[in-house]
């Protein structure tokens, strides 16, 4: 089972059933469909749920779509994304970063 850690107003939106995607830049843990995931608070290091890839699509931050957005968070701007994503990985995020889109299931512990 692979660990998917999220920052504590995501977990909410997950429990809530409000975020059903998630975005992952620089895949350290080769994820792909059907991976079962773990979901952890990143702050409390507590699971908060189990889950699986349903669908995982791989494309650059610069050529997203509206599609793309389905299940995910919005941001400001296009510059409060990439911000974000810099905040997380770092000063290499930009449009060409290589970014996988994951549609996931999910049950509560």
């Amino acid at each position: 089972m692979k660990t998917l850690k999220f920052k504590p107003h995501l977990c909410q939106q997950i429990l809530d059933g409000e975020k059903t995607a998630t975005w992952r830049l620089f895949d350290d843990k080769d994820l792909e469909e059907g991976d079962e995931i773990n979901f952890v608070n990143k702050e409390t290091l507590e699971s908060f749920g189990k889950g699986y890839i349903k669908e995982l699509k791989i494309k650059s931050l610069g050529t997203l779509v509206e599609g793309d957005w389905e299940g995910h968070e919005r941001f400001a701007s296009e510059e409060e994304m990439y911000e974000t994503y810099k905040s997380y990985y770092g000063d290499k995020v930009g449009p060409d970063s290589e970014l996988k889109i994951i549609d996931f299931s999910f049950k509560p512990d």
